[in-house]
């Protein structure tokens, strides 16, 4: 067996003091994440998150800062996540557009409303990246370079 790295992409999205979530299924159970997915051959990581973000949640997002890079995997798992976490402002809500097939509703949540113990969440990733907005993490977005020929 070999290591199995996912480079996923993921929006904070903050309004009134609650953040923008996603419930989903994932292996039959319902979990908490935000907008966020594997990034697609030939895309930048920030075109990925906007691409998620729409998929999710109907918003286009304009990509305003990063938030950090978060690395995770679960003890003697081969799957190892490496994720792009950025600060994002909504543009436009697209009302007809249908949600990907795994998302039950998108929600707007403070954080306390996050951490009861009836709510999952789909990763540490999750609460790690809204500590780390809320502590003034932020790094221009230009410090990702993209080297991709199209």
């Amino acid at each position: 067996m070999s290591w199995v790295p996912h480079i996923t992409v993921a929006s904070i999205i903050e309004r009134e003091n609650k953040f923008l979530f996603v419930e989903e299924y994932i292996k039959n159970n319902v979990v908490l994440n935000q907008p966020a997915g594997h990034l697609e051959e030939n895309e930048t990581i920030e075109e990925g998150c906007i691409r998620e973000t729409l998929e999710e949640t109907a918003y286009l997002v304009k990509v305003d800062h990063l938030i950090g890079i978060y690395q995770e995997r679960r003890k003697g798992a081969l799957d190892m996540w490496l994720r792009f976490c950025f600060k994002c402002t909504i543009q436009k809500e697209f009302t007809e557009r249908e949600l990907d097939k795994n998302i039950i509703r998108k929600v707007w949540l403070t954080k306390d409303e996050i951490l009861v113990p009836e709510k999952k969440l789909r990763s540490k990733m999750v609460i790690k990246c809204i500590n780390d907005y809320e502590g003034g993490k932020k790094y221009p977005k230009e410090i990702i370079n993209s080297l991709l020929e199209k």
